[in-house]
């Protein structure tokens, strides 16, 4: 699996066509402009595909623009990132892992066979080579250095509701196997009201080989302190799949923002790297600017850009799970199947 900062050839990210997803169809059409605008920034950068439903396609295109390609796909949701394929990078060029997807642990998933079928979907569209991920696994519970390591979080890939009786040594040899890794670090959980139940890009981020940015709060008494204090108490404890110890780069939560009497799980970390470029979400805080210096010292000569993203984190998912770039390579062609 290849680390965030590799080369893109393109960014694929989803329309919104769920709003029981986003709190009701206002507060979709929100989530739409922002995502539209999400679009236009990381298409400064590299290509950006906007997949949308059928019916939605020309709603699309109008509020992208027409720097943003839009193509249709059958979909339930428009988390790209976790319905989607994980892709990884051989010598012999790039192919696809279609895990299992199942609502974020919602048994049965009512209403989400089009996004169990997505990432098959999307493979056979970029005539790519699909191997089968033997468990349940979306891709911002993931982040990997492209030298060995993965960082998750145990509430995600030990979630009973996921992958009920497999323990942590299973789930690594199946990541192991999958995505070429050789040591999983395990972070405790995420933040409140995370829909996903602890997706690690809501509170981590890799900068490069070795560093990472973490999500923290001094304030004792927020209800994520816990949480985050405990993630990072475990990175320092941990080495990379190299046996170097990480270089653990603090980035302030925002202050508490609430939506529809909920806490908004908001998060300087969960950001998006494009070919020279991080897209930055900012929620209108003090510590916006905070953030944006401290990501623009670790990711160095990437442009940072920020990005209002309220409305976009009022799914109670963030940034990175609209978005899904393709590395740069060879796509690899499905094996010949035999006529017998």
């Amino acid at each position: 699996m290849t680390p965030a900062w590799a080369a893109h050839d393109r960014c694929f990210m989803a329309w919104p066509c769920r709003p029981e997803s986003w709190g009701g169809e206002e507060a979709m059409a929100y989530a739409r402009d922002a995502i539209a605008a999400a679009a236009r920034a990381i298409a400064r950068f590299e290509p950006v595909t906007m997949l949308a439903d059928r019916p939605l396609v020309a709603g699309a295109s109008l509020a992208c623009g027409t720097g943003v390609a839009v193509m249709p796909m059958p979909m339930d949701d428009s988390f790209v990132r976790d319905i989607g394929p994980t892709f990884v990078m051989g010598k012999a060029g790039v192919a696809g892992v279609a895990w299992d997807y199942d609502g974020y642990g919602e048994a049965g998933a009512e209403g989400a066979d089009d996004d169990r079928a997505f990432a098959g979907r999307l493979l056979d569209e970029l005539g790519m080579r699909r191997y089968a991920g033997p468990m349940v696994l979306e891709g911002g519970a993931i982040l990997v250095d492209g030298e060995g390591t993965l960082i998750t979080t145990e509430s995600v890939l030990l979630d009973e509701r996921r992958n009920g009786g497999r323990d942590r040594k299973d789930v690594e040899a199946v990541l192991v196997e999958q995505l070429g890794v050789h040591r999983v670090v395990w972070l405790a959980g995420g933040l409140e009201n995370d829909s996903t139940r602890g997706h690690v890009s809501l509170v981590a981020a890799i900068a490069a080989p070795g560093v990472v940015l973490a999500l923290a709060t001094t304030d004792h008494n927020d209800v994520n302190y816990p949480m985050l204090n405990e993630n990072i108490e475990r990175l320092r404890k941990a080495t990379d799949a190299r046996g170097r110890v990480f270089d653990i780069v603090p980035v302030q939560q925002p202050s508490p923002h609430r939506h529809d009497g909920r806490r908004l799980p908001l998060s300087y970390v969960n950001l998006h790297v494009a070919n020279g470029a991080v897209i930055l979400p900012t929620f209108d805080d003090p510590l916006d600017e905070q953030a944006s210096q401290v990501v623009m010292a670790a990711f160095g000569e990437r442009k940072v850009v920020r990005l209002p993203a309220l409305d976009l984190f009022a799914s109670g998912v963030g940034l990175t799970a609209v978005t899904l770039p393709l590395p740069t390579g060879a796509i690899l062609p499905p094996v010949p199947t035999s006529e017998t």
